[in-house]
């Protein structure tokens, strides 16, 4: 909080503005730029991050992307069983078009230098993961995400026509409201002109115009005190677009991950793959029984809002922190050429997993719900898209089929690409926005209302509006949450801007989001369970 005071920095512009930097931020800018640069026309593509830019949701991504390679398996199953773990909620248009993009995607990815695990035979070496019919998910060992990241960023860092302003924070997406125009969710004409950036090195806020937005920001697990989301992930592209008045839909839907480890010093929590159970792991109570069967007939490969609800049962059923995953049983060397991470990780805590059972817990992993968006990635605003976890594109419904969101991300990612450089031709430059307006702000010296006010948030959503749900824990929730709205908004205005204050605005906007969702979703669907429905 004592950073210096802010300045402002003149206007700067870019025709494709990137918020974000994991595989829908990095896809889509390389793709932008490299198709200009076959037509030999300059355009300048700037990627902002507000940390390194190999931090994102995708990095910790391990299970792996699901598609369709092999010949005994099939585009009509790929589909159906994403549309059965998306409980009803799925739009199938979608689910086909990027069930059936998803090869010729994948193999971009390896084009770009991506790496996939291959078996002695030198096919691709496919998992199975819960959900899915058939064995369709290609990995690297246990770093999938990280690999595709890795790939990605050396083909963005290369390329002459995309800049990477890496330390720099979106404060808000600039539209008419900001020239005095007022906005609402309904008018038809909301356009997006850049975004306010504060750029963390410096302390400068920067206006900055562009004549296409991509945000692609990734997910919003640090609203929940347990999470496999990294420090980064706090719904910035969310907020930022809700504030704008953009159509916002499906928040109650958050997908817990049914095994992190249970380690509470961890932030973010660490995964334990789903892919683990895919090869046989299995889970047990503290009493050593395999409980999965009492709850569902697929087991430990049922989808993952009935494995996260089947542990919560039973943790609330003993009255213990966590249950446990099994892999003793399986063949050691296996274990650690296909879960090197995992396996380690779990060794430098005292645990070795081919002698010892791992302790799981579920946490928040992924949002099914966010920024409403049609097939091609476009937003309710004008010259806005947005990609990737906090997109809504109806391909997950009310629940995610495991492996199939770096997919999504790569499939709206090319769709917002191939409508954003048929668009720019006819996009100028919005003219008199003006600079970010602080008048009045002081700097704070008060850390601690920011970080105990985001504890008490999340400590809301965790015990209010997590896997299983009440009409009555909703209801305190809500009256906490505006408490909170009050507070924060007041300490927002009367501030100087941090990263902090930011973010906890931002997370406030999402606890609500997903709170007022759950509150009036009125039947049990995938992720949303209310014991009142």
């Amino acid at each position: 909080m004592n950073s210096p005071p802010i300045t402002h920095h003149p206007t700067l512009t870019t025709d494709f503005l990137v918020i974000g930097s994991g595989i829908a931020g990095l896809s889509y800018a390389y793709k932008v730029a490299e198709h200009f640069k076959q037509l030999g026309k300059p355009v300048s593509v700037t990627i902002i991050t507000k940390v390194n830019e190999d931090e994102s949701n995708t990095k910790y991504a391990q299970g792996g992307i699901a598609a369709v390679i092999k010949n005994s398996d099939s585009f009509e199953n790929h589909i159906k069983d994403t549309l059965i773990a998306g409980d009803g909620f799925c739009d199938e248009k979608v689910v086909r078009t990027v069930v059936e993009e998803a090869p010729e995607r994948i193999q971009e990815l390896i084009d770009w230098g991506t790496n996939f695990d291959k078996n002695k035979q030198g096919e691709y070496d496919l998992a199975k993961e819960g959900g899915h019919s058939d064995h369709r998910i290609l990995h690297y060992k246990d770093l999938t995400g990280n690999e595709i990241e890795r790939a990605l960023i050396e083909k963005v860092e290369n390329h002459p026509f995309i800049t990477i302003l890496d330390h720099h924070f979106a404060i808000d997406i600039i539209t008419q409201h900001h020239l005095g125009v007022k906005v609402t969710r309904q008018s038809p004409d909301k356009k997006c002109f850049g975004a306010y950036v504060l750029n963390r090195k410096t302390n400068e806020i920067q206006t900055l115009l562009s004549k296409i937005t991509l945000l692609a920001t990734g997910g919003i697990g640090q609203a929940y005190k347990s999470t496999t989301n990294p420090t980064v992930a706090t719904g910035d592209g969310i907020a930022m677009a809700y504030r704008a008045k953009a159509i916002i839909e499906n928040m109650e839907f958050v997908q817990f991950h049914p095994t992190a480890l249970y380690n509470p010093a961890d932030n973010p929590s660490f995964l334990i793959s789903e892919a683990v159970r895919g090869a046989g792991g299995i889970l047990r109570n503290h009493k050593g029984y395999a409980f999965m069967a009492d709850y569902d007939e697929r087991k430990d490969l049922a989808p993952r809002d009935v494995v996260a609800r089947s542990i919560d049962a039973e943790m609330k059923k003993h009255g213990k922190k966590h249950v446990f995953l099994d892999t003793t049983h399986l063949d050691k060397e296996h274990l650690q050429s296909h879960f090197p991470t995992i396996y380690n990780k779990c060794l430098s805590i005292g645990i070795d997993i081919s002698k010892q059972l791992i302790p799981v817990v579920p946490a928040a992993h992924y949002l099914c719900g966010g920024i409403k968006v049609d097939l091609n990635a476009k937003t309710s605003i004008i010259n806005l898209f947005a990609s990737g976890e906090c997109a809504s594109t109806g391909l997950h419904g009310a629940n995610r089929l495991a492996s199939n969101s770096l997919l999504e991300a790569l499939v709206f990612s090319h769709r917002a690409f191939l409508s954003g450089v048929e668009e720019i031709k006819n996009i100028e430059f919005q003219s008199n926005i003006p600079a970010w307006d602080d008048e009045g702000t002081t700097l704070q010296d008060e850390e601690i209302l920011v970080s105990q006010t985001k504890t008490e948030l999340q400590t809301i959503l965790s015990d209010y509006v997590g896997i299983v749900r009440s009409d009555e824990r909703l209801s305190r929730a809500l009256s906490r949450l505006k408490l909170i709205l009050e507070e924060s908004e007041d300490l927002y205005k009367k501030s100087t801007l941090s990263v902090a204050i930011c973010e906890l605005r931002n997370l406030r906007s999402i606890a609500y989001l997903i709170t007022k969702a759950a509150k009036e979703q009125k039947i049990n669907v995938g992720l949303h369970y209310n014991i009142n429905n």
